[in-house]
């Protein structure tokens, strides 16, 4: 489990005492411990090397933001969704 946590992971979801982390090198998820997680550690955090990473987490939204926003569909003018 441990091996989970080298490198850039980000949390995909926490439990009580369970974690959720995808290595962003390659997209592996696995499970980890919640304790080995930084205690400050939210969901969608980025975390490297046992800290979080507040920047690498906004370029993280970013990117996600920007794909969002590429596989949008835009509506037709007078369509009411």
């Amino acid at each position: 489990m441990a091996g989970c946590l080298v490198g850039l992971v980000q949390v995909e979801l926490l439990e009580d005492t369970r974690a959720q982390v995808v290595r962003l090198e390659g997209g592996r998820a696995c499970v980890v411990e919640r304790a080995a997680l930084p205690a400050d550690a939210r969901e969608g955090d980025v975390v490297v090397d046992g800290r979080v990473e507040p920047e690498a987490t906004a370029l993280r939204v970013l990117e996600v933001a920007r794909r969002r926003a590429r596989l949008a569909v835009p509506v037709p003018p007078g369509l009411e969704l």
